[in-house]
């Protein structure tokens, strides 16, 4: 299910489930069918263990164990003894332990005895999640499902749920986990339903086709109406039946004329400061807690416009590396030069921290009345609100009244009109909906500054960053140039014995400072960089020839246009393949 934040998909969530009740109206279950409901805020009883947890939870198959471990101590009650046998068998009881294990080491759970009460908000929604998954509902009911998963357990999940036989109704906003899971999706729009029969490409295309009919109908609408208009103002005060007829029809065709698609999208060209030459430079940098080294004697030194994704397993040590770089931690040791000129904006995981009673436009005014943009404009508070999906009646709501997606939003807002040329995104997209994220993608894309982001939505990242740190533990930092699906393409085209002793022993491995290393001649290595250069190029270009097609066009317009597209979609394809051949020789 597709929605903005704050329409109500977790309130309907909560009533599909069971754990509200509609004000009108009702639902109608099969008989026998069996749900389950994994919440965004998982409620788990404190005092017990993981293990506890799940044995505690309202599982068929536990309940067939219990009676099979009764039937047990009564075997001369043959009966019962083969019904247990045959309700085991039934239901693949025997396997219980091995799978729930299983589920609970891919969903990073392993310490079994450690309390609720000392798990972070990930772990307890990771293990409410495996709660679900092993009661084997007939329908499963997911809010946000892959929040607190890393890119790894994601991965996981999908393959998960293509062997499994539920049926699954979700919200999420992750895009490839939309594409590869889901066969129908439902988006709720301005209290409509749309359905769409396929996975998210699919509702992509097909919303697109939707919107243009409806803006075909709304301007033949609007021409209707100007001609009833005339019509009305001609006619006498004594009208016929059949006139009393034709003033409905008009107020309906009105109606429609009125109607206005209310798709917001940001284009903030804020005017931040210059950046100069130095921006931020790390020397030999190393940080270890509790005697886990998360990096270890780390060098780079950031370029003006760089855009940077950071991947890695949870805890190690990617916010550790954040924080560190803009100084709210110290490294252990080495140091960090940052130039004069740079403005850190950094998001965190924490969010917003209102003060009580505070309406949603008095947050943004604490940071000012105006924010400067280009060329000697300016936008104001209230505007700025709007562009970031806020109409003038939400902008005096109360905070606290915000959705969880919201109060994202609006600490979003309140980070980037501060003005920063250096931002910094901690899982962005977390509670943020697919609306949202398009937003904010396309104003990430204008961003003229250097840019780091942390996110485990792969479609997110595929979209906005140039190269990666991969964090692979240890203090292990890797710099991969390219983005999330071409990191999974290299890593699964890698030989199966990825050297790990090697890794270890290095502190890092760095695909653009050691290309010298490589058996690239002098040439190749020029060739191989103005590759990367070309094809960060010509997918600019790609996109923006994408966004020529939403114009208007004559048929001639369409075709030329067509005609290039397939040029440009040629050359990446060639220039990636060579890129591809080189990097290959490199790793020789």
């Amino acid at each position: 299910m597709i929605a903005k934040n704050g329409t109500g998909k977790t309130s309907l969530l909560k009533i599909l489930s069971g754990e509200d009740q509609p004000d009108q109206g009702e639902v109608n279950y099969r008989k026998s069918i069996k749900t389950a409901f994994l919440p965004q805020e998982p409620n788990l009883n404190p005092n017990l263990s993981i293990e506890e947890t799940i044995f505690a939870s309202d599982n068929e198959v536990l309940k067939i164990i219990n009676e099979y471990e009764k039937a047990l101590k009564n075997p001369e009650d043959t009966e019962s003894m083969q019904k247990a046998f045959d309700l085991m068998e039934a239901k693949q009881a025997w396997d219980f332990e091995t799978t729930y294990k299983q589920i609970l080491f891919q969903l990073k759970l392993d310490d079994l005895e450690k309390q609720v009460k000392y798990l972070s908000g990930g772990q307890k929604k990771r293990l409410a999640l495996a709660t679900v998954l092993l009661d084997k509902p007939d329908l499963l009911i997911l809010d946000e499902p892959t929040n607190h998963l890393d890119l790894e357990m994601i991965e996981w999940l999908e393959s998960f749920f293509k062997k499994e036989n539920f049926t699954l109704f979700m919200v999420t906003h992750d895009r490839y986990f939309l594409e590869r899971v889901c066969n129908e999706i439902i988006e709720l729009e301005d209290g409509q339903l749309y359905n769409y029969k396929g996975n998210y490409s699919y509702y992509l295309d097909k919303k697109e086709a939707r919107v243009e009919v409806e803006k075909t109908n709304t301007d033949k609408a609007k021409q209707l109406y100007k001609k009833e208009l005339d019509w009305m103002r001609r006619q006498p005060k004594a009208r016929t039946t059949k006139s009393k007829s034709r003033i409905d029809d008009f107020s309906e065709i009105k109606a429609k004329a009125s109607k206005r698609r209310k798709d917001h999208v940001v284009q903030l060209e804020i005017n931040m400061e210059r950046m100069g030459n130095k921006v931020v430079e790390l020397h030999n940098i190393s940080k270890s807690y509790e005697g886990k080294e998360l990096f270890n004697k780390f060098s780079y030194n950031f370029q003006p416009g760089e855009r940077l994704g950071i991947i890695g397993k949870n805890g190690t040590g990617k916010s550790t590396f954040l924080n560190t770089l803009t100084g709210a931690i110290k490294p252990d040791s080495g140091k960090i030069v940052i130039g004069e000129t740079i403005k850190f904006g950094y998001y965190t995981q924490k969010g917003i921290q209102a003060k009580e009673n505070q309406k949603v436009i008095d947050v943004i005014r604490e940071f000012g009345d105006y924010i400067p943009l280009k060329k000697g404009r300016q936008i104001s508070a209230q505007q700025l609100l709007e562009r970031f999906l806020f109409d003038r009646k939400k902008q005096y709501d109360y905070v606290e009244k915000l959705s969880g997606g919201e109060r994202k939003r609006l600490y979003l807002c309140t980070v980037l009109i501060q003005n920063p040329n250096f931002l910094i995104l901690d899982e962005p997209t977390n509670d943020l909906d697919i609306v949202t994220l398009n937003v904010l993608e396309n104003f990430l894309l204008d961003f003229p500054g250097c840019l780091i982001v942390v996110s485990h939505d792969r479609y997110f990242m595929d979209k906005i960053v140039d190269h990666l740190f991969v964090f692979r533990g240890k203090g292990v930092i890797e710099d991969f140039p390219g983005n999330y699906s071409d990191y999974r393409v290299y890593e699964e085209s890698a030989p199966n014995e990825t050297a790990s002793t090697e890794k270890e022993s290095k502190p890092k491995n760095d695909w653009k400072t050691s290309n010298e290393e490589k058996k690239l001649t002098y040439n190749e290595q020029k060739e191989y960089k103005k590759l990367e250069r070309d094809i960060s190029k010509l997918e600019k270009e790609k996109e923006k020839l994408q966004q020529e097609f939403l114009k208007e066009l004559t048929e001639e317009e369409i075709k030329d246009k067509s005609i290039a597209l397939q040029k440009l979609e040629d050359s990446i394809e060639e220039k990636t393949e060579r890129w591809f051949d080189l990097l290959a020789k490199m790793e020789e």
